[in-house]
C-alpha cells in the first residue's frame, strides 16, 4: 500500500469521526452556517500549519494556474456543499447518501478524459465491491415519502454537488502534482477560495444578519463542534488532497467512498445506532473490494 493510499483511507476515517461528531453535537447549527462555521475554523489551523512547514513563500501560480484554482475552490466547496445540504434538506440523509456514491464514477470518469488515468480489470472488480458494499450499508428499505418534483429536485442536487466535488479535486491535481508550489499553500488558497464563495453567497441572499444571530444564540456544543470541524475539515482536507497528490485520482477516490463504512461502524459504537446483518454484509462487500483494489 503506497502514501497516496494511506492518506485517502486515513481522510475516510477523519471524516468519519467528524461526521459523527457532528450528530453527537445535537445538529444545533443550520448545515449552510454549520459549512461556514467548519470552513472557518479549518482556515485558521490550516494557515498557521502552512506558514510553519512553508514559511511566507505564497506560490507564484500562473494566470491558468489561479484560474484552475478559483474554479477548484468555488465549485468544489461553496457550490457544491451548499447543494449537498439542499439535498438534505429536500430528501433526507438516505437517499442523499446513496446519490453520493456517485462520486467515485464521477472521479474515474473525469480522470479518465483529463488526466488521462486507466484502471486495470482487478481494479474495476475491486471498484464494483466497494461500491455495492456502500450502498448496502447505506439503503433503507421504507423512506418517509417525498413529492415526486421534490424528489427530482434533490436528487439532481445531491448529483451536482457530487459532480462538482470531483470537478474540483480532478482539476486541481495537475497543480498539486507540478511539485513547483507548495501543498499547504495550495489547500489553503482553495480553501479561502470557497469561504468566499460562501461569503459571497450569503451577502448575496441577504443573510448576513441571521447568520450572525445564528452563531450567537441557541445552545451549542462547542466543543463538539470544533472537534468535528477539526477532523472533517482541517484532518480530511489535507489527507484527502495528499491522498490525490500521492496516488492516482482514481484509486483515492474509490477509498475516499469507504468513509461511510467507517460512518456507520462510529455511529454504532458511541451514538448506538442499529447494525444489522445487511449492513455487516456490506461493510464485509466493502473490506474485500478496497483489499482487491490496492492489490494487498
Amino acid at each position: 500500500m503506497g502514501l497516496g493510499e494511506i492518506f485517502s483511507l486515513a481522510c475516510a476515517i477523519c471524516w468519519a469521526i467528524g461526521v459523527v461528531l457532528f450528530k453527537h453535537s445535537g445538529e444545533s447549527l443550520t448545515p449552510k452556517s454549520l459549512n461556514l462555521f467548519k470552513n472557518c475554523l479549518a482556515t485558521s489551523l490550516i494557515i498557521p500549519t502552512t506558514l510553519l512547514f512553508e514559511g511566507f513563500n505564497i506560490p507564484n501560480l500562473s494566470g491558468y494556474e489561479w484560474f484552475i484554482l478559483i474554479i477548484s475552490g468555488y465549485f468544489g466547496i461553496a457550490i457544491a456543499d451548499n447543494w449537498y445540504f439542499e439535498a438534505l434538506r429536500r430528501v433526507g440523509a438516505g437517499r442523499t447518501a446513496i446519490v453520493a456514491s456517485l462520486y467515485s464514477p464521477f472521479v474515474i470518469i473525469l480522470s479518465i478524459l483529463y488526466l488521462g488515468e486507466s484502471l486495470e480489470l482487478w481494479q474495476w472488480l475491486g471498484f464494483v465491491l466497494v461500491l455495492s458494499g456502500i450502498l448496502l450499508v447505506v439503503y433503507q428499505r421504507n423512506y418517509q415519502e417525498v413529492d415526486k418534483a421534490e424528489l427530482y429536485r434533490g436528487v439532481g442536487y445531491a448529483a451536482g454537488s457530487v459532480f462538482l466535488t470531483a470537478l474540483g479535486v480532478v482539476l486541481v491535481k495537475p497543480v498539486l502534482d507540478s511539485g513547483e508550489h507548495g501543498f499547504f499553500w495550495i489547500v489553503s488558497l482553495r480553501l479561502l477560495i470557497g469561504i468566499a464563495g460562501m461569503v459571497l453567497f450569503i451577502l448575496i441572499r441577504r443573510k448576513f444578519t441571521a447568520t450572525k444571530l445564528e452563531f450567537t444564540q441557541g445552545n451549542h456544543n462547542w466543543r463538539n463542534l470544533i472537534l468535528a470541524s477539526i477532523f472533517a475539515t482541517y484532518l480530511a482536507m489535507i489527507l484527502w488532497l495528499a491522498g490525490f497528490k500521492y496516488t492516482d485520482a482514481s484509486i483515492a477516490s474509490v477509498l475516499n467512498e469507504t468513509a461511510n463504512i467507517f460512518i456507520v461502524l462510529l455511529a454504532w459504537l458511541f451514538l448506538k445506532e442499529s447494525l444489522n446483518k445487511r449492513k455487516l454484509a456490506g461493510i464485509l462487500l466493502a473490506f474485500i473490494g478496497v483489499i482487491v483494489f490496492i492489490g494487498i
